[in-house]
């Protein structure tokens, strides 16, 4: 059972309140929340429930012991980024009073909050989408934006894309391809001691806990891959590496936060991939409807624009 992973990280006293919750609930719990002298919330896919338990700071700081096997200075690197990967792909956000230095997080003290968010790998969820990233007719892809307002299930589709990618589609003869991902906060691989705990696929190759624009030229350079990915691209510096790129002649897939391409195009760097025609899809997810498609761009390179497929 997926729980089981996360209680044994929890205090006894924590962990029998929400082992009884889940007996007595049935529903998809997606976030745990832990706040120090505050009770428990659980988020699930029908809301949040409130616990009659509140938690100490002595126990946020038994929990996150447990979580950093008792040596949080081993993992003080993802402290530092906000929040730990452990085994199952589930991932504990962290919060605190923040240590800055040359303009750099370089500890969180005090660390007073704990989410832990279930992951929960879908497979099939980028079946709708598929076909528009597809180039079939050169066993290819299409350089791709995916873009929604947060929640919206980008790297659920993301993830579930790449697994398909790298293995290959024998039911339309679509021939497997290495890719290099780049995995900045760990949330599509969700790798553990080296090991992706997410399905990514067979012939993919993962970079995490590294900036997107570092990551994507050191895997080119590596591992040579025919598709690179990345997600929520924003920076100057990652459209700078995704040109780069494509000039290489690497297919890419990328995601951005937006719901429109005017939304899109707020954003400085996003604004100069569209005007340079860098993707040749634009694929907006429904924001009120969960991984559901809303509208498709493609790119019209006979008349230099995008058009609503």
């Amino acid at each position: 059972m997926v729980y089981n992973d996360i209680l044994r990280y929890f205090p006894k006293r924590i962990e029998n309140v929400i082992s009884e919750y889940i007996k007595l609930n049935n529903t998809v719990i997606e976030e745990i929340r832990l706040r120090a002298e505050k009770p428990v919330i659980i988020k699930h896919t029908k809301g949040e429930d409130i616990l009659k338990i509140t938690v100490s700071i002595n126990e946020i700081l038994e929990t996150l012991q447990h979580v950093c096997d008792n040596s949080i200075y081993t993992y003080q690197n993802q402290i530092c980024n906000g929040y730990i990967t452990i085994k199952g792909g589930h991932r504990i956000g962290i919060t605190g009073s923040a240590v800055i230095s040359d303009g750099k997080i370089t500890n969180i003290n005090y660390i007073s909050n704990l989410n832990f968010r279930i992951a929960r790998q879908v497979i099939g969820s980028s079946n709708e989408i598929l076909r528009y990233v597809i180039n079939l007719e050169n066993n290819t892809i299409y350089n791709t934006l995916i873009a929604s307002s947060p929640g919206a299930g980008k790297t659920t589709i993301l993830r579930d894309l790449v697994r398909l990618l790298s293995d290959g589609i024998e039911q339309i003869k679509f021939k497997g391809k290495t890719i290099g991902l780049v995995d900045e906060r760990g949330e599509i691989a969700a790798v553990y001691k080296g090991i992706a705990q997410n399905d990514v696929g067979i012939r993919t190759d993962v970079m995490d806990n590294i900036s997107k624009d570092i990551g994507m030229k050191l895997l080119i350079r590596s591992m040579s891959p025919q598709i690179i990915v990345a997600d929520e691209i924003g920076k100057l510096e990652d459209v700078i590496a995704i040109n780069y790129a494509v000039c290489s002649g690497i297919k890419g897939i990328f995601t951005a936060h937006g719901g429109s391409l005017n939304e899109l195009k707020l954003n400085p760097a996003i604004k100069d991939a569209i005007s340079k025609h860098i993707f040749e899809r634009i694929i907006f997810l429904n924001n009120t409807e969960h991984g559901k498609l809303d509208k498709i761009y493609a790119l019209d390179k006979i008349n230099n624009d995008y058009v609503i497929i």
